[in-house]
């Protein structure tokens, strides 16, 4: 079993950075791939950036947060952060870790075994 548990969320400016990481533990050499999701009030849960621990260079970023946001994995330490820079009042969210042991990172949350709690970002504009 794995176990995912995100840190970092809080309420910030806009205009802010802010960085998320999430902490993997349990049976970490079954994560082959592990991404950022978000979910707004009233919305689904939607793909933010993913990276795979396969090949670490292969990244994914959805097209509104590209410039923004940068994703980086630390394999030895199974920490994968999110450096989250210039945020808007659209960032506010309930962002969550996921992790799956398919290598290829994947924008549909159903395919992903593993999810953390979540933790809130709050952008006051």
């Amino acid at each position: 079993q794995v176990q995912l548990v995100e840190s970092g969320g809080g309420l910030v400016q806009a205009g802010d950075s802010l960085s998320l990481s999430c902490a993997a533990s349990g049976r970490t050499s079954d994560i082959h791939a592990w991404a950022w999701f978000r979910q707004a009030p009233g919305e689904g849960r939607t793909f933010v950036a993913g990276e795979s621990r396969v090949d670490a260079k292969y990244i994914n970023f959805q097209a509104s947060i590209e410039d923004r946001f940068t994703v980086s994995g630390d394999n030895t330490k199974n920490i994968l952060t999110m450096k989250m820079n210039s945020l808007k009042a659209e960032d506010t969210a309930v962002y969550y870790c996921a992790a799956r042991e398919d290598a290829m990172v994947d924008r549909a949350p159903g395919l992903y075994e593993w999810w953390g709690q979540g933790t809130q970002v709050t952008v006051s504009s």
